[in-house]
């Protein structure tokens, strides 16, 4: 017999539920998707250096990592970005350029049909 695993962090239960039925009510696939990495074992949530961020978009773009951002790189233009989490000099970076650096529920809030956001795994 396996062993059943829940998730006991109420901010990550609540997020993944809100995603769920905003992906049911508007037929947005990307929340359901983010849903679904965050359903995952927490070993298994994405860690996303800026290099690869900065690598992989342009001006103005927002990002979502369903997981943490960490610092390793520099990043070299304005972005948006939403995640679960991020280091403290990921979050200087980010702001010295101008960018914002969001939690997942706000950028949910700002955008609920998930239009021109890119996922960063």
């Amino acid at each position: 017999m396996s062993k059943i695993i829940r998730k006991t962090n109420p901010r990550t239960v609540g997020l993944i539920v809100d995603l769920k039925a905003l992906s049911r009510d508007n037929g947005v696939n990307i929340w359901r998707d983010i849903a679904r990495r965050l359903e995952r074992p927490t070993r298994n949530y994405s860690a996303v250096n800026l290099s690869k961020i900065n690598r992989y978009t342009s001006e103005d773009e927002t990002v979502i990592v369903p997981g943490k951002v960490l610092s390793s790189g520099n990043i070299e233009h304005k972005v948006i970005v939403a995640a679960l989490g991020f280091s403290d000099s990921a979050r200087e970076k980010i702001m010295e350029k101008g960018g914002s650096c969001l939690n997942i529920e706000d950028l949910v809030k700002e955008n609920p049909n998930g239009s021109g956001v890119k996922i960063m795994q």
